[in-house]
């Protein structure tokens, strides 16, 4: 038994130590609840790198399929993916109001209801809803050439400040969606190592909303 552990520990270290391979790093992004999802630390060595034959977008393209997501992937550097979060806010208080704000008493939870004009309402339903609304803002990340496309549109809670009245809640992640890119992944040591480009699943943030 104690040469098996003696064993698993030398293997567990060959992966760990620069010469040992690519399989030291995390292969892909691993699902959780906590996203966005952290940056990978990827192996320095360029041997570990897709050569010039290995990144053809035509054949890429064709090996991705119907995952090639255009509104969140992009080979080329990729411009802004949205407005601030101020302006996502405002933008949103002139849109409709949901239905469970619309609904909402005007008052003290025990108190009688508050009697206000229409148009005074709707103000201060729009204020709300301009104060908790917790919008996913974008930006275009750089995962590398080690994956293909090589920049994704990540979503984040805007998270400035409290969305809830007396303050003390933030906006956070409550949904998420999945999108399939390429990785580039090598096995086996410098000299007879195989390295093709496999298939992973990166989680991101498609929706925010007010919580403890």
């Amino acid at each position: 038994m104690t040469a098996i552990r003696a064993l698993l520990l030398c293997s567990c270290l060959g992966l760990l130590r620069p010469g040992g391979g690519q399989p030291f790093l995390r292969l892909r992004p691993s699902p959780s609840d906590n996203l966005p999802v952290k940056d990978i630390v990827e192996h320095p060595d360029p041997e570990y790198d897709p050569k010039e034959q290995d990144l053809d977008e035509r054949t890429l393209r064709k090996k991705l399929g119907s995952h090639f997501d255009p509104g969140f992937m992009a080979v080329a550097v990729p411009g802004p993916a949205n407005a601030s979060g101020a302006e996502a806010a405002a933008g949103r208080a002139r849109a409709a109001l949901p239905a469970e704000l619309r609904r909402l008493e005007l008052g003290p939870p025990q108190g009688p209801r508050l009697r206000v004009g229409k148009k005074a309402r709707r103000k201060v339903l729009q204020w709300l809803w301009a104060y908790t609304y917790c919008p996913v803002l974008y930006t275009w990340k750089d995962l590398g050439v080690r994956f293909w496309p090589r920049y994704i549109k990540e979503g984040n809670c805007f998270a400035e400040k409290s969305c809830s009245l007396p303050e003390g809640m933030f906006c956070k992640p409550v949904k998420s969606v999945t999108k399939t890119f390429l990785r580039w992944h090598c096995q086996g040591w410098s000299s007879q190592k195989y390295c093709t480009w496999i298939p992973v699943q990166y989680p991101l943030i498609s929706e925010c909303k007010c919580s403890c």
